[in-house]
């Protein structure tokens, strides 16, 4: 999604938020991330304004502060950027690759279902499909990506092949490099 993200090309437009529109996606992040809520103060205070930042292929990005805080594509789920993740890595459920597999999700491939069964690898249970997860790395403290779950962990556990969770935002992507996330 962000592989080849640059600011001048991929942003077509940022626009303030209502603060009608503010509450209702703040809402809907704190729905879908409850353990975010005792920290959203902190994270978006109530008193700052929100912006998105329109790109292509429908992404909106939420920025307060100039700081990429969420994004989403068409009406999917929001993901926290993974500098937010980096500093509440607590906020969504995590599955774990083995070693052999870091080079390739830090290139933008998605993980395969091989790549977390095999020994090294972790997989958190009763992850349904469709959910927002952190990919984190064997023997690494903090996530490498973000993804979302394409089939649920005992599906992955028992079909083991084909994708099991889509890279959505990794290190040293476009959103990675975006100078608002600075």
């Amino acid at each position: 999604m962000f592989r080849k993200f640059e600011e001048k090309e991929n942003v077509s437009s940022t626009s303030q938020l209502k603060s009608s529109v503010q509450r209702q996606i703040r809402a809907d992040i704190i729905r879908q991330m409850p353990l975010l809520e005792e920290y959203m103060q902190d994270i978006w205070p109530k008193k700052e304004n929100a912006k998105i930042m329109k790109c292509h292929e429908h992404i909106e990005i939420l920025t307060v502060q100039d700081k990429c805080l969420f994004f989403k594509q068409r009406d999917g789920p929001w993901f926290p950027v993974l500098r937010l993740l980096h500093k509440y890595p607590f906020i969504l459920p995590h599955q774990q690759v083995d070693r052999g597999a870091i080079k390739f999700v830090l290139s933008g491939a998605n993980i395969m279902c091989p790549g977390l069964t095999s020994p090294g690898a972790k997989l958190s249970p009763g992850i349904e499909a469709e959910s927002v997860v952190a990919v984190m790395a064997e023997g690494k403290e903090h996530p490498l990506a973000i993804g979302l779950m394409k089939m649920s962990t005992e599906d992955i556990i028992k079909i083991n092949k084909n994708i099991g969770v889509e890279n959505i935002h990794y290190l040293n992507d476009g959103l990675w490099h975006l100078k608002s996330g600075a």
